[in-house]
């Protein structure tokens, strides 16, 4: 039986894994709709792969706004690249019409004088986008305290019990942008990624030369 350990905070986290990572500076990636566009092709497959059709996307169409006007085998035949085509190819194409149609052009820069939690809702009313690709745009392309819940990261939280383990991924977000400081958030994000990546993985955490270990009621001794 394993003698009860206090729970770590996520300030201390944060300090545990920025030693080991090095500080993670907030740099904005892409512009606003181009980091949707991007985190759409993303779903369900690498970086490389969502990266390489995204430029080959950009390369056959110039531009977002004629991407808009295009037929959907158009789109799909751009982005093969990035797996489960059809799906994203028609998802590109309403989330452009909705914006175009909301806003009259096909720029969302005004998301960043609303406030998060408005920001976020009209995102995610929009068909197909959810709160993971809703708070990926809100935090790397506004900088906004929003925490993306990818595998890495809400895998960690729940071994930390930050979040309970009957808390979906979906929910999760709000819950963990309520307990982590927003100062912090986005160190929190990249910093959980990264360990999750070399050291807490799905299959043989390698607890042993975890930093958190000591504080992790998950830890295998």
């Amino acid at each position: 039986m394993k003698n009860k350990i206090d729970l770590i905070s996520p300030k201390e986290i944060v300090d545990l894994l920025e030693v080991q990572y090095g500080k993670a500076i907030w740099k904005r990636r892409h512009e606003p709709l181009d980091e949707l566009i991007l985190t759409i092709l993303s779903q369900h497959t690498s970086d490389i792969n969502s990266e390489r059709a995204f430029k080959l996307l950009m390369d056959e169409f110039g531009d977002l706004e004629t991407v808009l006007i295009a037929e959907v085998p158009e789109i799909e035949r751009a982005i093969k690249s990035a797996g489960l085509f059809r799906i994203k190819a028609i998802r590109i194409k309403n989330v452009l019409s909705y914006i175009f149609e909301e806003r009259g052009s096909l720029n969302i820069d005004f998301l960043a004088d609303l406030p998060m939690k408005e920001a976020k809702k009209w995102l995610t009313d929009i068909d197909g986008i959810g709160p993971k690709t809703a708070a990926i745009v809100l935090c790397f392309s506004f900088g906004m305290p929003a925490i993306p819940v990818d595998t890495h990261v809400y895998r960690l939280a729940k071994r930390l019990r930050l979040i309970g383990p009957k808390i979906t991924a979906d929910a999760a977000h709000d819950l963990l942008e309520r307990v982590v400081d927003q100062n912090m958030i986005f160190q929190f994000h990249v910093y959980l990624i990264n360990h999750g990546r070399n050291i807490c993985k799905a299959v043989r955490p390698r607890c042993e030369s975890c930093v958190l270990s000591h504080k992790c009621p998950s830890r295998i001794v």
